[in-house]
């Protein structure tokens, strides 16, 4: 092959095809990349933690292995994107909210970072209670990117360099564990780096594509070109692929809007923090920049959508997008006769840059500003740039072990987007967790894995490997089943002493989690050790209209419990009897968090027997090499097929899997008890 390359290349050009000089480099690069994969060679630098990708899983997977004490390199094909947010300028949300909580919890920097970059901050879902309240912050794109970059760059342990991978190293397995193994990556320029584990946050950039209207360009967002390569090298690997596709909206030129057309949403006051590491977020309640929010009557869309569709190929390709977080067009074309809300939210203090979320968009550029100036106040908008849709490859995510290491290749972790999600949080909270096991894997060390009854995280990551993503997976949480016990407010209590455990939180964080978790079980003890009639206690409040029982004996933090005493009233009356409870409710977040944790107090209580019973479930094990073949079990093909694809690792995990039968899982449970070696290692991940 090397030779009829060498012939051609010194052939007279006039004898050279259109397609001579691309086969000549292709054949050639192919050449390179099959003589670097050997994982004997010598060439190329050690690390104990390679992770590809720059964006808010890889950042998050960086800085976790850093963390955990590991020599890290973060490869990315351009320095200055790091941290890019290439969609929307927010993060949190109604369960996204919750996910920044956790991540924070297990001492990771996104939600830091947010802190020090937003614009406004606003809790959602204040009408319902504190379980599912939404943390959310507008945030400025061009501060978020240089906080993020700046931390990034002079992280503990952590290589940043800028470089497009294009291959894995690999080797053969072991004698007890024949598959093959990865030991590092080959990048574009043919540079080989060896590590003990590789981390792929690949994002939407594997063979993507963009579209607007008809036209198509080869690229993961505007400006950044697909991952061509490594999408084929993952093929070959023989992993299982899908194609899903996502949008964005136009940007808007701020100063060519009229906003008295529109409803203004100023941020919260107080504005709160998603640190846990922080009092308050940086800005003061009265610098907050407003959002404003405006509506597109459906009928007006539908009729612009439908005689475009010939000229939309984002739409007219058979590709799942997003439900929960859909296109102008796919909303309309489903619910056509609804008006659609738009937010016109800022992009930073200094930007003229208006996002419309709730617009995005795929069709040719002139039908996009028909289209948008039909929004009351945008009647004579320009924009920036237009709308586009992106068609990307994603990995099934049943590939995955609940450390997000794939079962295919050991050594090998694979979090965000190309595992089939959308968003932000739930790509740094995948980003996270493959960081810590990434890690943990290179130290010999155990991993770290959080279950359904422990976090959104859990969640988020139980549903991806048992399901898999028919759809980009977006978190909300109706999908958790004790979202009751798994709050915004006690993140750090569920999640913290897990991530010291593992080695994954810095010594700052562990100081201010002890003293924390010391004062709040100091203030519970002390609001426990009070005990008044309910007469006692209307008398000591002044609160003759608060309905408290008069016969029954209450401590003060069952009285709290009541919707209309607030920990003020409570800490007051009891000033001269405990000043040592005044002085620690004097602490705003302490306060808040008593008054939470009181409300809870008797439903977790109830709650916390569902999950003891669900733990039982959980550690009941499944060998991750179960031979479902086994005649004793007698399984369906049907069955026997979904659970080889999926490998649960609990039994508690196969019943999630759609379409296993209870006699299926009876006839599991059978094997399971037969073989108890399995229940205590699967205790491990409980």
């Amino acid at each position: 092959m090397l030779r009829h390359c060498v012939r051609e290349l010194h052939s007279p050009k006039k004898s050279w095809t259109r397609g001579t000089p691309v086969r000549v480099w292709y054949t050639l690069r192919t050449l390179r990349l099959f003589a670097s994969t050997s994982i004997s060679s010598p060439v190329g630098e050690h690390f104990d933690v390679i992770v590809i990708g720059g964006g808010h899983a890889g950042t998050e997977a960086a800085c976790a292995s850093s963390r955990m004490g590991c020599r890290t390199l973060l490869l990315t094909h351009k320095l200055e994107t790091i941290g890019e947010m290439s969609c929307n300028p927010s993060f949190g949300g109604i369960g996204k909210g919750h996910l920044m909580k956790e991540i924070d919890a297990l001492d990771g920097v996104c939600g830091r970072i947010c802190d020090v970059s937003g614009v406004q901050y606003k809790v959602l879902n204040r009408g319902k209670g504190p379980a599912v309240w939404g943390y959310r912050a507008q945030i400025d794109r061009k501060l978020y990117k240089q906080n993020l970059q700046k931390e990034i760059f002079s992280y503990p342990n952590l290589t940043v360099r800028a470089a497009a991978v294009d291959d894995l190293l690999t080797k053969p397995g072991s004698t007890d564990n024949p598959a093959t193994v990865c030991g590092g990556v080959v990048t574009s320029d043919g540079t080989t780096y060896h590590s003990k584990s590789v981390v792929l946050t690949a994002g939407t950039f594997l063979r993507a594509e963009i579209n607007i209207g008809l036209q198509i360009t080869p690229a993961g967002r505007i400006g950044d070109g697909p991952a061509v390569a490594l999408a084929e090298t993952i093929e070959r690997a023989g992993f299982a692929m899908g194609r899903l596709r996502t949008g964005t909206p136009p940007r808007l030129d701020k100063r060519t809007i009229d906003f008295t057309k529109t409803s203004v949403w100023p941020g919260d006051d107080p504005p709160l923090a998603f640190s846990f590491m922080n009092e308050r977020p940086w800005l003061k309640a009265e610098e907050q920049m407003p959002c404003h929010l405006s509506s597109i009557q459906g009928k007006e869309v539908v009729k612009i959508v439908k005689d475009t569709l010939h000229l939309n190929r984002h739409v007219k390709e058979e590709l799942t997008g997003p439900r929960f977080c859909p296109s102008l067009e796919s909303k309309s074309l489903r619910f056509g006769h609804l008006a659609h809300r738009v937010w016109l939210e800022p992009e930073g203090f200094d930007s003229d840059v208006i996002y419309p979320n709730g617009l995005s968009m795929t069709m040719p550029v002139e039908y996009q500003m028909k289209l948008l100036r039909l929004v009351p106040g945008l009647e004579n908008v320009e924009i920036f740039r237009s709308g586009y849709g992106v068609f990307y490859d994603f990995i099934d995510p049943r590939e995955l072990k609940p450390t997000l290491e794939t079962r295919r290749m050991p050594n090998l972790f694979f979090a965000g987007q190309i595992n089939g999600t959308t968003g932000y949080e739930e790509a740094a909270a995948q980003g996270i967790i493959a960081g810590i096991n990434g890690a943990a894997k290179a130290l010999s060390k155990p991993p770290i894995t959080i279950n359904r009854t422990e976090g959104y995280i859990g969640v988020l990551i139980d549903d991806l490997i048992t399901n898999g993503a028919s759809e980009p997976y977006r978190m909300f949480t109706a999908r958790a089943e004790y979202r009751l016990t798994l709050r915004p407010d006690n993140a750090d209590l569920r999640l913290t002493e897990k991530g010291v455990t593992v080695g994954c939180v810095g010594q700052a964080r562990q100081d201010r989690f002890r003293k924390m978790k010391t004062d709040l079980e100091r203030a519970t003890e002390l609001l426990s050790s009070v005990k008044l009639t309910g007469s006692a206690w209307k008398e000591r409040l002044h609160a003759g209209s608060v309905n408290i029982s008069s016969e029954e004996a209450k401590t003060a933090y069952k009285v709290l419990n009541h919707p209309d005493v607030s920990i003020k009233q409570l800490t007051s009356a009891l000033r001269e009897d405990i000043p040592e409870l005044y002085d620690l409710a004097q602490q705003p977040w302490l306060a808040d968090r008593l008054k939470i944790q009181a409300t809870y107090s008797a439903i977790v209580k109830e709650q916390r027997l569902e999950i003891s019973e669900m733990r039982q479930d959980e550690s009941l094990g499944l060998p991750d090499d179960m031979d479902y073949d086994l005649v004793n079990l007698n399984l369906s093909d049907e069955i026997r097929g979904k659970l080889k694809s999926t490998r649960p690792s609990t039994l508690a995990a196969a019943s999630r899997i759609e379409g296993i039968t209870p006699d299926a899982l009876v006839r599991l449970l059978r094997y399971v008890r037969k073989t108890p070696r399995h229940v205590t290692e699967a205790v491990a991940f409980v």
